[in-house]
């Protein structure tokens, strides 16, 4: 089998050398929802990048666990190098505090050869005179543990490794200033170390594997780090990290070094030695992509198999949930929406769902998804999201319950799956009923015409969702072009199922509800003197004509509730004012409203994160959309995706950002990693796929863009 590799080469001197080693990232994983990451140079930038969060269970959440590594090596020939780096604090004389600016340090960055990802795990390549090393990380599967690898590939040897590890535990959301949790107790027994505070927080135990490994206490807090990330985004970015000492150990050609860090008990711990769980892990990773989807085992495809893994997780925290599952036979599981602040959200989990899961032959979990929600049902509504280190969702959106049917009707199109939809069916029935008598947050059928409308004062429910303070910024309230295409949507598939199950009598009122539904959509919406369609109709402020991408959802859906004859048009005006190399601008320039650039505090954020800021994940309705318009051109369609192979080399290497700048060069913004993102561009690659005796997959390479290109290059070179 050929190993894809995803290759970003450095070299000292290169102009952007800088710019690749502070701002793209890398992350990893552990199917709990812990993960870590960090900068290629090693600078942490976000109050996120770190070498273990811990997704601990019941309410403590994920906890930030251990921070930071620094690595000093002693080479054969005396002299010494250290790696990595990080921003520190520059006093000032009157009262011993930061002055606001910082000291960038990075270490070693002339000798860091390359970059890479190997089955979607990171891999460092250095050349220190000759010297030739490797270090990887990796996190075993569904255990809160770290793996950091030291491998010596020539030149010799002994290299004497110091390792000082540096920490500041705090909750995953918390601020870098959140208090410190020491004092704290180091305890050593026969080389475990358990590093300790006075919370209720397990502690984080220490193994060091390799040639005469030792460890010296020489603690004490150390100097402030600067998160330069988090000033941009208008958060406290001054903290500190507090060290236990530094190990040491030597390097051998013929023997690995590996520093052990975990949550996890010492028999988990130790139970399989860092080479076996390597080999674990890399097996894992193979079977993901033996058992997807043919047209997406090769080249970037492949690449999104393995970040796709990322999202989904066993969630930790719902103990009760895990409890009812089992004893039904089922496991939970959850979807993170983004890394690294998102938690797992109704709405993204069903938009995602077919992406993450069906395209990557992950039936099985996709069914668990869909049975837990249905567990969840309150009110006629699915959960919006579930908070951090919270058992219970919070309910307020319009969309979620609606997206819950087509993510179920895409499950039963690839496994017909006819006792889960049995089972559920009652949960999707009473969501029917309710938005047909009307629920929370002013969400109900308009008697008057039978469409759809929500809205109450305070809150933000569609999947424009962006508020600050008390203000949304795009309110929405009325009647939403894509919640009353979801609602229609919705209305088919269940009439379908109902007529199936319980005969076409019953199925009825559900027809003529879809009926009415239709008529006023087509009657109402119509925007002809732009010639394409109203986002929302009967707002606050009457009907609102601004170009948005949600209009696509009319066609794209499995049952498009527009008339076909508009298709063409809406289409070619979505093309013409909302399409870029990486997705859909959320807002058409010229609006009053429109903002070119996503960046600055959360509330200059918030102002133009749905008001033209490009989203990723609006490729896939709008290539739904081109093949319904042009059902013959895939090979047309695919080109769309040929943006997102170029991002794969920057912002959350081998993933897809969660947003874009709607002007070139699209810089990417948000969460480096988002779900829906990577889910809606799998899924495309798979439905683009050229049909068999075709030419195949043709854009593995970044090369011969079609459009202009974003700012990211990445390359994927094949190794037998």
């Amino acid at each position: 089998m050929n190993d894809w590799k995803l290759r970003i080469p450095l070299t000292a001197g290169r102009p952007d050398q800088d710019d690749l080693l502070l701002n793209r990232e890398w992350l990893v994983s552990n199917g709990l929802g812990g993960y870590a990451s960090g900068t290629l140079g090693g600078v942490p930038s976000r109050r996120y990048h770190c070498l273990l969060i811990a997704a601990l269970p019941g309410t403590l959440g994920r906890r930030v666990m251990l921070n930071q590594l620094t690595e000093m090596l002693r080479l054969p020939d005396g002299s010494s190098v250290l790696l990595g780096g990080q921003e520190r604090g520059l006093r000032s004389d009157e009262n011993n505090e930061p002055t606001g600016e910082a000291l960038l340090e990075l270490y070693g960055a002339d000798y860091l050869t390359e970059f890479r990802l190997e089955m979607g795990l990171p891999v460092w390549r250095y050349d220190i005179k000759g010297v030739v090393f490797e270090k990887r990380i990796l996190l075993p599967h569904r255990q809160n543990t770290v793996h950091i690898n030291y491998r010596l590939l020539s030149g010799g040897g002994p290299i004497r490794l110091k390792l000082r590890p540096a920490v500041h535990p705090r909750p995953h959301e918390s601020s870098v200033s959140h208090e410190d949790p020491g004092p704290y107790e180091l305890t050593a027994i026969e080389g475990r170390l358990e590093l300790s505070s006075k919370t209720n927080v397990p502690p984080l135990r220490f193994y060091l594997h390799g040639k005469r490994p030792a460890f010296t206490i020489d603690g004490g807090k150390l100097h402030d780090i600067f998160f330069r990330v988090e000033e941009s985004r208008g958060y406290d970015h001054w903290g500190h990290l507090w060290t236990p000492g530094y190990f040491r150990v030597d390097l051998l050609p013929d023997q690995d070094v590996t520093l052990v860090a975990s949550t996890e008990s010492w028999e988990t711990l130790l139970a399989l030695t860092p080479a076996e769980a390597f080999a674990a892990e890399t097996e894992r990773r193979h079977r993901l992509i033996d058992s997807a989807a043919p047209a997406v085992r090769t080249g970037p495809a492949r690449e999104l198999v393995l970040a796709a893994d990322q999202f989904l997780i066993t969630p930790s925290g719902r103990i009760e949930d895990t409890a009812r599952a089992r004893a039904a036979g089922d496991e939970v599981r959850a979807v993170i929406a983004g890394y690294h602040w998102f938690t797992d959200w109704g709405r993204d989990t069903m938009i995602s769902l077919e992406g993450l899961t069906l395209t990557t032959g992950r039936a099985n979990e996709a069914g668990y998804i869909l049975r837990s929600f249905a567990h969840y049902v309150r009110d006629g509504l699915i959960p919006n999201y579930f908070p951090e280190g919270e058992r219970e969702g919070v309910y307020h959106t319009a969309d979620a319950s609606l997206w819950y049917f087509h993510a179920v009707d895409r499950y039963l199109a690839a496994t017909n799956d006819r006792i889960t939809l049995r089972a559920i069916l009652p949960k999707l029935q009473e969501i029917i009923d309710a938005h047909l008598a009307g629920t929370r947050f002013g969400i109900g059928v308009d008697p008057s015409d039978g469409l759809l409308r929500q809205g109450a004062e305070g809150y933000q429910l569609t999947w424009m969702d962006a508020k600050v303070g008390d203000w949304v910024v795009t309110p929405r309230r009325g009647k939403a072009v894509e919640i009353n295409a979801l609602w229609f949507n919705a209305l088919r598939l269940m009439e379908g199922w109902v007529g199936e199950e319980r005969g076409e009598a019953a199925a009825a009122p559900l027809a003529e509800h879809a009926k009415r539904a239709g008529r006023s959509f087509n009657e109402r919406f119509w925007y002809s003197e732009g010639g394409y369609l109203y986002d929302v109709i009967d707002g606050e402020a009457g009907d609102d004509s601004a170009c948005r991408p949600n209009q696509l959802f009319a066609i794209s859906l499995p049952h498009p509730v527009l008339s076909q004859a508009r298709w063409e048009a809406v289409v070619t005006r979505v093309r013409e004012e909302l399409l870029t190399p990486v997705g859909l601008r959320s807002l058409a320039p010229g609006h009053p409203d429109y903002k070119p650039k996503y960046y600055g505090d959360l509330r200059a954020r918030d102002a133009a994160y749905h008001q033209g800021t490009v989203w990723g994940w609006l490729i896939g309705p709008y290539i739904d959309a081109w093949l319904r318009v042009h059902p013959g051109d895939k090979s047309g369609a695919r080109t769309l995706l040929q943006g997102f192979v170029e991002h794969l080399g920057g912002a959350g290497v081998g993933s897809i950002s969660e947003v874009f700048d709607a002007e070139s060069p699209f810089t990417p913004r948000g969460c480096v990693a988002q779900a829906w993102s990577v889910a809606e561009v799998l899924r495309c690659w798979a439905l683009t796929a050229p049909e068999e005796g075709g030419r195949g997959d043709g854009l593995l390479v970044a090369r011969g863009r079609p459009h202009p290109p974003t700012p990211f290059e990445a390359t994927f070179i094949a190794t037998e």
